[in-house]
C-alpha cells in the first residue's frame, strides 16, 4: 500500500465519520423542527395578507382594461416573451462560446447579484435575467391598472413587491451561486450550521419566522451598551425614570426630560460613549431623565393612551420639577412619543398647565393623513385583524410590529439576513445598533387600538379631534417653543408628513430640521462622526418642497445646533445635581430593570 493510498483511505475515513456526525446532527434538528412546529400557537389570518377583495377588485379591473383595450394585453405578453426568448438565446450562446469574463450587469445596484457567475455562468446568468423580466413585467402590470383607487393601488404595488423580493433566485438553494460554493467549500457544513441558525430563531419565538439580526451573545446592557451612569429615581406600572449623573459642575437650570418610544428600547440613544445623544447632553452641562418604558405583558392589556399621558409623560414632567424644585422642564419626543407628547401639550394647554417650556420632536407624525408606506398595513382587513388578535392576546406583540416594520425594508432586513444564517450557515454579525433592533417590546392591547385606529386610521388630532381623558386634544393647541427634526431617508415617519403636522401646531417659535439618513441614523449623529449633514430654512409658510426649495444645508450633526436653540430656554447655571440629593432613593442603577424584560412572543 502506498502513501498516497494510505492518504486517501484517511481522507475517506474522515469524510465518512464528518458525514455521519452531520447526518446525526440533521436528525436532531429535524426533531427539534418538529417539535417547536407542533408547539406554536396560531395566530389571526389577517396579520399575514389583504384579504381577497383586494385582489378580486384588481382582477375585475385588469379585467375591464383587456375587454376595452384587448391589445394593450397582448402588447404587454408580446414584451415578456420577447424579453424571455432573448434571455434563453443569450444562454444557449453563452453554453457553446462560454464568455471570458463579462463585466457584470445591475450588479452594482443589486448587490444580490454580485457573485460573478450571475454573469459568467450561462445557467445562472439566465436564472438572474428571467427574475428580472418577471419582475419588471409584474411591477408594470400593477401600475397599468389604471381602474384601481389609489388605495388599492399602493397596497397591490406592495404586496407585488414582496412577492417579487421572495421569489428571488438568491433566495433558494439551487439557485444561488454563494450558497453552493459555500456548501461544497465546507462539505455541506455551513448547511447543517444553517438549520442550526434556523431551528434556534423559531425556538426563540415560539415557531414564529423571525430572523435573528444580530449575535445576541455579544452584548450586555450596563456592560458595553446602555452604559451612561444614572440611577432610576422612580418607577411606577408603566415606566422606570432614569435620572442621569451629572459630569460637569454646574447644569442648567431648567432640565431635560426625554421621552423615548415604547414600540422599542430606549437605549436607541445610549448604545455606545461615542454615540450616545444621553452622554452628549449630559456632557453639555443638562439635567437629564429619561423614561423606560415597561414591556407590556397580559397585565397591562386595559392600558389606553391616557394612561400613558397620566402615568408616563405627566408623571415624569412632575417628578423632574420635584426633584430639581422647579416650575418648568423642556421637553423632549421621539417618533410615537413625539406623538403623544403632542397630546400632552394639548392637554396642558387646555389645563392652562405651563410645566413644559419648550418641546423637541424626533420623527414625530401629528397629520396622519397620508399614510404613506404604511398603506397597506392601515386599511381595515389589517387592523380588523390586529384587533382581534389583541383581543385574544391582549397584547399587539413585538413579532408583530417587528415584522411589519422588517417588510418595508424586506431585501435588507428579512431575505438578505435569512440567506446569509440558513443557508450560508454564518453567524449574526455583532452589530448594536441591530442588537437594539431584535429587541421589542409588546404593546398593551387598548392603546394600540386607540392608536391604529383614532390617530392613524381617523386621523383625529390633526382633524376633529383626539377624545382623551375629558378633552377633545387638537393639534393646533401644541402652543410652547419646539424644534422638529427629521430624516431625508425616513420611511417610517417621513419628513414632508411631519412637517405638515408642524405647520398646524399653534406655536409661534418654530424650528424645523432635515437630516440627512433615515429614522435612526439621523437622530444618532454624533458631532464627531462627521457623517451627516442637516437642512434648515426658518420660512413654514409654503408647502415641503418649497421649504426644501429654500432650505440651506449645514455639513455635519444637528446635535450643536439643537442644543445652540435648547440653551437660552435652559435657565441659569446652577449646582450640579446628584442623583437622590433631592430625597428620593434611587431604585436601581441605569439602565433599570424594565428594559432588560425580553418582548412575550
Amino acid at each position: 500500500m502506498t502513501t498516497g493510498d494510505g492518504l486517501s483511505k484517511a481522507a475517506n475515513s474522515e469524510s465518512i465519520e464528518k458525514l455521519a456526525k452531520n447526518m446525526a446532527r440533521v436528525e436532531e434538528l429535524s426533531k427539534r423542527l418538529a417539535d417547536v412546529m407542533a408547539q406554536k400557537v396560531p395566530h389571526n389570518p389577517a396579520l399575514d395578507g389583504p384579504n381577497q377583495e383586494l385582489y378580486a377588485r384588481a382582477a375585475t379591473a385588469y379585467w375591464s382594461q383587456i375587454m376595452q383595450n384587448p391589445a394593450k394585453l397582448l402588447e404587454q405578453q408580446i414584451a415578456f416573451w420577447g424579453k424571455s426568448v432573448l434571455n434563453f438565446a443569450e444562454a444557449q450562446q453563452a453554453l457553446t462560446a462560454p464568455p471570458e469574463g463579462s463585466e457584470a450587469q445591475d450588479n452594482d445596484r443589486d448587490r444580490r447579484f454580485a457573485n460573478p457567475l450571475w454573469d459568467n455562468n450561462p445557467y445562472f446568468h439566465f436564472v438572474k435575467q428571467q427574475y428580472l423580466t418577471n419582475a419588471e413585467t409584474i411591477r408594470n402590470a400593477v401600475q397599468e391598472a389604471v381602474e384601481l383607487e389609489e388605495t388599492d393601488k399602493k397596497r397591490l404595488a406592495y404586496f407585488a413587491d414582496q412577492i417579487i423580493e421572495m421569489m428571488a433566485p438568491t433566495n433558494f438553494l439551487p439557485t444561488n451561486p454563494d450558497a453552493l460554493e459555500r456548501a461544497v467549500e465546507t462539505e455541506g457544513q455551513s448547511l447543517i450550521d444553517g438549520l442550526e441558525n434556523l431551528v434556534s430563531d423559531l425556538e426563540a419565538n415560539n415557531g414564529e419566522l423571525v430572523v435573528r439580526l444580530a449575535d445576541e451573545s455579544a452584548f450586555e446592557l450596563g456592560g458595553n451598551i446602555a452604559t451612561t451612569p444614572g440611577e432610576v429615581i422612580y418607577r411606577n406600572r408603566l415606566m422606570e425614570l432614569i435620572q442621569y449623573t451629572p459630569t460637569t459642575e454646574t447644569v442648567h437650570e431648567t432640565p431635560i426630560v426625554l421621552f423615548p418610544p415604547w414600540i422599542n428600547k430606549y437605549y436607541i440613544l445610549d448604545l455606545k460613549a461615542q454615540n450616545s445623544l444621553i452622554k452628549w447632553v449630559v456632557d453639555q452641562g443638562y439635567t437629564l431623565f429619561v423614561v423606560s418604558w415597561v414591556n407590556a405583558d397580559e397585565s397591562h392589556a386595559e392600558i389606553g393612551m391616557e394612561d400613558y399621558i397620566q402615568e408616563g409623560f405627566l408623571t415624569a414632567i412632575e417628578t423632574a420639577k420635584d426633584i430639581c424644585g422647579v416650575s418648568q422642564v423642556n421637553a423632549v419626543g421621539y417618533c410615537i412619543a413625539g406623538t403623544t407628547l403632542a397630546l400632552t401639550l394639548s392637554l396642558l394647554k387646555q389645563r392652562g398647565d405651563k410645566s413644559v417650556k419648550s418641546a423637541t420632536f424626533f420623527t414625530t407624525l401629528t397629520d396622519f393623513g397620508d399614510q404613506g408606506e404604511f398603506t397597506p398595513f392601515l386599511q381595515d382587513d389589517f387592523v380588523d385583524g390586529i384587533e382581534a388578535q389583541v383581543a385574544e392576546d391582549g397584547l399587539l406583540r413585538s413579532w408583530v410590529i417587528g415584522r411589519t416594520m422588517s417588510f418595508l425594508r424586506s431585501k435588507d432586513l428579512i431575505y438578505g439576513p435569512a440567506v446569509k444564517s440558513y443557508m450560508m450557515g454564518e453567524t449574526p454579525p455583532a452589530f448594536d445598533l441591530l442588537y437594539w433592533n431584535g429587541d421589542g417590546a409588546n404593546l398593551p392591547g387598548r392603546m394600540a387600538i386607540q392608536y391604529l385606529r383614532g390617530l392613524c386610521q381617523r386621523n383625529e388630532f390633526a382633524g376633529e379631534g383626539f377624545e382623551l381623558l375629558g378633552h377633545r386634544l387638537r393639534l393646533r393647541d401644541v402652543e410652547v417653543p419646539l424644534m422638529a427634526i427629521t430624516c431625508e431617508t425616513d420611511h417610517i415617519a417621513r419628513w414632508k408628513d411631519c412637517y405638515r403636522g408642524v405647520q398646524q401646531m399653534g406655536s409661534r417659535s418654530k424650528t424645523f430640521v432635515v437630516s440627512q439618513s433615515g429614522h435612526i441614523a439621523g437622530i444618532v449623529n454624533p458631532p464627531s462622526k462627521k457623517k451627516y449633514g442637516h437642512y434648515t430654512n426658518p420660512d413654514l409658510k409654503g408647502d415641503s418642497d418649497a421649504w426644501m426649495a429654500g432650505a440651506e444645508f449645514h455639513e455635519g450633526s444637528w446635535w450643536p445646533r439643537w442644543q445652540a436653540w435648547l440653551k437660552p430656554r435652559s435657565g441659569k447655571q446652577v449646582p450640579a445635581r446628584e442623583v437622590g440629593e433631592s430625597g428620593l432613593e434611587p431604585l436601581a442603577p441605569a439602565p433599570g430593570t424594565y428594559v432588560r424584560v425580553k418582548a412575550n412572543r
